[in-house]
């Protein structure tokens, strides 16, 4: 996805706390950095409440298996911060990462989990620009 896409979101499924790994979500206020104060970002769910996740060797573990990612760009993910990267994700919240490892941005791997409080909406359909109609996955 990139700034200036429309998407079509739903928010009933994070206020039941109905989300599972996979969905691709939109959270508000994701840090404490007052030059970020009401920014939204959009990530992608990795693990949930419970889950044991881990970065090593470019590669991201949940419950020590690894997980496919064919939707990221590039082949290998960075571990940024040593104390974001092997956790047990708390009960009321998740685990995010951004499609594209690469990009510096903000993410679990950087501010850690993020709760289940922030997590506005879940995505599930890009409308425009029209030539990239499609559901998210």
């Amino acid at each position: 996805m990139h700034e200036g896409d429309n998407l079509i979101v739903e928010k009933i499924g994070p206020r039941l706390k109905m989300l599972k790994r996979g969905d691709i979500v939109t959270i508000k206020n994701a840090t404490s950095n007052l030059q970020e104060a009401d920014k939204t970002i959009i990530k992608r769910i990795i693990a949930l409440e419970n889950d044991t996740i881990e970065i090593k060797d470019g590669k991201v573990f949940v419950n020590d298996v690894e997980i496919e990612e064919p939707y990221i760009k590039g082949d290998f993910t960075r571990e940024v911060d040593s104390k974001f990267s092997k956790l047990k994700v708390p009960a009321g919240y998740v685990y995010v990462l951004g499609d594209n490892r690469r990009a510096k941005i903000v993410d679990s791997r950087t501010i850690g989990p993020v709760s289940m409080d922030k997590v506005q909406a879940r995505a599930f359909v890009r409308i425009y620009p029209f030539d990239k109609i499609r559901l998210l996955k």
